[in-house]
């Protein structure tokens, strides 16, 4: 039987490794080997009780991300408040129509600034505040902003419409900033886990995106008081959020829980090309809280995952390009008929709820089917091929056309099939990209890692974001 000295053997913080002269040559495709599931037989893994802890995640995606769905979703609730409501004059009409006119352009900075800040931030702290502190905190400020929202609902603010105005585009800061804080972390985490719990986050995501479209029919159908409506988008985020602190103090409760987020040995082993990334043999594993090993290597994390975070960017960036910039103003042919589908509910439906259900659909699948793997030719190659969707959707009935005249796909079930297309294919494609990330590095790195996955999602969105502006002045 062949022996290893323990020498050969450096602990971190979750894992033990070996270093590149005491180690064997390890596949790096170690999340399809499952390594991580395969506990040495002295340490039996525990079952998921009821799929406790997946239904925790899952909900633990939800509350990331439900609060700031609702949050824009509240068109006509912005639109209420800073029209001066409260029978304005002239003078404070023109103020208020202007700041109508550029709101979502202001939410959209104030949210992109402080996301990527606020990921610099977190991965700096990665190795410096301990991940409970960063959940609970950054848990703690969404529910104090949206409760600070929820208490400004019936409060008139018509005399003081800048006043409101500012205070709401620090409110979509502090929720964007938080928001990325809490899903980047708890993302991280779960690079421990099986990847099953990954995507059971990534889908509560995906699930807060679809709940917050279905409120928005509900408002459009019920045709109720828009300060009610709001009430109840800002109070079902509040239940949210508190439901997410409870939840996420109890997850360490949990036996299954508690397996994968106490060291492993063999947590991971390194190859022979790589060297300990934050220890040295003759550096203790007490040293990582000392300000040598506080910042996580990123380096290495940017090498391994560069094949990944090509295919993050350009998903996401293929996606903002079309939604919502050009997907929502693609017109029913039937609109002149004047009937509710044609009109008041094709965008909604067609867009928002079509798109998020389609794009959970897709998450979803990558529970029981994870294919092409991490280093697969085949996944880039999926990916660039959604590029195709921007002519298709060019060519529906996009409006108003000013250079391009020609509308090739002539039917309301063309932008149908094309939005179940967009959906599914993010979100199937993206679920496998970020959570393939954490598991292709040492697991110690997991955690910065789903940061910087983070960051990728966030470039794409913003890339996508800023050339959409280019196009939609294109057609």
């Amino acid at each position: 039987v062949a022996m290893t000295s323990e020498d050969a053997f450096h602990h971190s913080a979750n894992s033990t490794y070996r270093t590149a002269s005491g180690s064997l040559q390890a596949d790096q495709d170690a999340l399809l080997e499952k390594l991580l599931d395969r506990p040495p037989p002295s340490l039996q893994r525990p079952e998921d009780r009821f799929n406790g802890t997946y239904i925790i995640f899952f909900s633990l995606g939800i509350g990331g991300l439900l609060p700031w769905n609702f949050f824009v979703t509240a068109k006509e609730y912005w639109a209420f408040k800073l029209r001066n409501c409260s029978s304005p004059t002239a003078g404070e009409e023109a103020v208020g129509s202007d700041i109508l006119n550029y709101f979502e352009s202001y939410l959209t900075v104030a949210s992109t600034v402080s996301s990527v800040l606020c990921l610099m931030a977190n991965f700096l702290l990665v190795n410096r505040v301990p991940i409970r502190v960063r959940v609970l905190a950054s848990l703690a400020v969404m529910l104090a902003v949206f409760l600070v929202m929820t208490v400004l609902v019936k409060v008139d603010t018509s005399s003081w419409t800048f006043g409101f105005f500012a205070v709401t585009i620090v409110c979509m800061a502090l929720l964007s900033g938080t928001s990325t804080i809490f899903n980047s972390s708890v993302f991280g985490m779960t690079g421990s886990f099986p990847m099953r719990n990954s995507q059971a986050l990534i889908s509560g995501g995906a699930m807060g995106g679809t709940i917050s479209a279905v409120a928005l029919l509900v408002d459009l159908a019920a045709a109720s008081d828009v300060t009610d409506s709001a009430l109840a988008f800002f109070l079902t985020a509040d239940v949210f959020l508190g439901l997410c602190v409870g939840l996420y103090l109890l997850l360490p409760r949990l036996e299954y829980a508690r397996f994968y987020l106490r060291p492993v040995w063999p947590a991971h082993v390194f190859s022979g090309e790589e060297q300990p990334p934050q220890n040295s043999p003759s550096v203790p594993a007490t040293a990582l809280g000392s300000s040598e090993s506080s910042i996580p290597p990123l380096r290495p994390i940017l090498k391994k995952t560069a094949g990944l975070g090509f295919c993050i960017i350009y998903l996401f960036f293929i996606t903002s390009l079309i939604f919502p910039a050009i997907s929502t103003n693609i017109e029913s042919l039937d609109k002149g008929s004047g009937s509710p589908w044609a009109t008041k509910f094709f965008v909604p439906l067609t867009t928002f709820l079509l798109f998020n259900f389609a794009d959970l659909c897709g998450r979803q699948v990558t529970a029981w089917l994870q294919v092409p793997g991490p280093r697969s030719k085949v996944l880039p190659g999926l990916v660039l091929l959604r590029t195709c969707l921007l002519p298709l959707f060019v060519l529906c009935n996009y409006q108003p056309r000013v250079r391009l005249h020609t509308v090739a796909f002539r039917s309301d079930l063309y932008p149908v099939l094309f939005t179940s297309l967009l959906g599914l294919s993010n979100g199937y494609l993206s679920t496998l990209a970020l959570m393939y990330g954490p598991k292709i590095v040492p697991r110690e790195l997991a955690e910065a890692t789903g940061v910087v996955m983070s960051f990728y999602v966030c470039l794409g969105l913003v890339l996508g974001s800023a050339c959409s502006a280019l196009l939609v002045h294109l057609i």
